[in-house]
């Protein structure tokens, strides 16, 4: 689950909304070229499972389509554009 600092940091008040998070600079930023942290996604499991059990949607996607989301981020991608991507895909 998410911790409360990270909550507060997004603006989210239910730890069970977020399913993941990605930290680090994305490649379309400048970066000096050293870095203190790696990027990192996390993956929330008791967010994703409770979505899967509430929508019954297929475990599998919901998983691959927070992994994607998160991956994106990385790739300089914003909330926006992924969504106008995701949509496109249904």
């Amino acid at each position: 689950m998410p911790d409360d600092a990270t909550l507060g940091q997004l603006g989210i008040e239910s730890a069970w909304e977020l399913t993941g998070i990605y930290r680090g600079t994305p490649l379309t930023e400048p970066s000096s070229g050293v870095s203190d942290e790696p990027s990192v996604i996390v993956l929330y499991r008791q967010p994703i499972l409770f979505e899967w059990v509430e929508t019954s949607a297929d475990l599998y996607k919901l998983v691959r389509t927070a992994l994607v989301h998160h991956v994106a981020h990385h790739f300089g991608f914003n909330n926006s554009e992924i969504e106008a991507t995701e949509r496109k895909e249904e």
